[in-house]
């Protein structure tokens, strides 16, 4: 410890203090109050470089936060110093960041910082990378994408996931072009009304990176390094909490490299203040936060639940001593995915070059991987017999095929499990073999593909794992 006071001596002046405190409220008694706001006698805890000053007896409206949430005057500048320096000297060398760095074209800088954003929702920067080259080269400008069939985006963003996003890029492109002139917003506020799938965070990203706007932006890992840094440990999720995590966001981002700033609390989080096994020894910013021990203290002689209810960033749950810093952020649990189980087959026919085809139908554009092909597939709505299934199977290809299919035709090859965000799906596989290569659908959205075709086709995943299954058996 720094200062002229140790930990020990700091410790007891908090103890002292609100010891104080509370004689201070027992000899004032309870007096009449007048009607209005809801008040309460509370502790301030205001932060000091050795720790906190106890500020006890002092009225705090229900509603408001505690001082330590916030950042002392002279921290916001420290911190943005000492991030920056560590984000110069630390940063991944990403293909995005390369091209908002290089790019003098105002129009083309900021379509490729949105794509970028859109591909780096839900999912890592890792599996990005490769598909966000490939995007940018076959699509280099807004004008470019906009001239692109939906078929050709959905085939270059499978695999990618939450493939509305891509569905999106597409649709905001063509508005681009064709209600803005080809000429993409210039502020955060026009990004958010007039691209489709542009939030609050995704418009404040693009307008800090590629426009030098000066906007903070709170993504998931900027959650979790401002409710570290502030000891912010009320639900995560509330609007109470986002409000204050923008506010602080919007303080503290720097005025002359905005984009740089946001950018840095983002790598913090994502490879420092991660959410399990955080690195807090090689943490640029782990001087400006709170001592735990402290905090400690503070939040468990509050009251036994954690919160004095006096402040609704505070956490409402105990201390857990086992989590430390992964004390914060709290969030709800999360719901588990729901099951499903649905009954798929791999229909193969000779192709005319003697290659076999498969049958793939395309699934409805609205809705759960919309636009995407599939096997054809119904959804089991329970536990069904192999009969059942082989019969409701037999329906559906006759219908699309035009043929006179029986049960017998079809092998059960096994199940695939494919996990979405918020389904626990199951395939139940069957395949089928058609001897005569001149077999025709009946229905528009069908189509015969090879397997190297079909490597390259807008399919999901889940798809592609269950055409590795049938592999061996077809």
């Amino acid at each position: 410890e720094t200062g002229p006071y140790t930990r020990c001596q700091t410790m007891n002046r908090l103890r002292s203090a609100m010891r104080k405190g509370k004689r201070a409220r027992m000899e004032m008694g309870e007096t009449a109050k007048p009607k209005g706001k809801r008040s309460k006698t509370a502790f301030c805890f205001c932060p000091s470089e050795n720790g906190f000053i106890v500020l006890p007896g002092k009225t705090v409206d229900a509603a408001s936060a505690c001082t330590y949430h916030t950042f002392p005057d002279s921290a916001d500048v420290l911190l943005r110093s000492q991030l920056l320096r560590w984000y110069d000297k630390e940063k991944r060398e990403l293909p995005w960041r390369t091209l908002a760095m290089t790019e003098a074209d105002l129009n083309i800088r900021t379509y490729a910082v949105w794509v970028s954003e859109i591909m780096l929702q839900q999912t890592q920067v890792a599996t990005v990378k490769d598909y966000y080259l490939r995007w940018m080269k076959r699509w280099p400008t807004v004008k470019a994408l906009a001239a692109a069939t939906l078929e050709e985006v959905n085939q270059m963003w499978a695999g990618l996931g939450y493939y509305s996003r891509g569905k999106r890029l597409h649709e905001g492109a063509q508005k681009v072009v064709t209600e803005l002139k080809g000429q993409m917003p210039q502020t955060v506020d026009s990004l958010l009304k007039q691209l489709p799938g542009v939030g609050r965070y995704t418009a404040a990203a693009i307008g800090s990176i590629a426009l030098g706007q000066v906007t903070g932006a709170v993504d998931g890992n900027v959650i979790r390094v401002l409710c570290r840094l502030r000891a912010i440990g009320a639900d995560s999720t509330s609007p109470a909490v986002t409000e204050a995590l923008w506010g602080l966001a919007n303080m503290l981002v720097d005025p002359e490299r905005p984009g740089d700033f946001n950018q840095a609390m983002m790598e913090l989080g994502a490879r420092v203040c991660t959410p399990k096994g955080p690195l807090c020894s090689q943490c640029p910013v782990q001087p400006l936060r709170p001592s735990w021990c402290d905090f400690k203290f503070l939040l468990t002689s509050s009251s036994p639940s954690g919160n004095s209810g006096t402040c609704h960033l505070c956490p409402s749950e105990p201390w857990d001593d086992e989590l430390g810093v992964q004390n914060f952020p709290r969030k709800p649990a999360k719901k588990p995915p729901r099951v499903e189980q649905t009954l798929t087959c791999v229909v193969v026919r000779p192709g005319e070059e003697g290659e076999e085809e498969y049958l793939l139908k395309q699934r409805p554009h609205k809705g759960l991987l919309a636009g995407l092909w599939e096997f054809p597939s119904l959804l089991l709505e329970a536990e069904n017999s192999e009969v059942k299934q082989k019969r409701a199977l037999c329906a559906e290809l006759n219908g699309i095929l035009g043929t006179c299919l029986t049960e017998s035709v079809f092998q059960y090859v096994g199940e695939v499990v494919h996990i979405f965000s918020h389904i626990h799906q199951t395939y139940v596989v069957y395949s089928m073999i058609l001897k005569d290569g001149g077999t025709e659908t009946q229905t528009e959205d069908t189509q015969w593909l090879t397997r190297s075709s079909l490597q390259e086709a807008a399919v999901s995943t889940g798809v592609k794992k269950v055409g590795m299954l049938s592999t061996h058996c077809v």
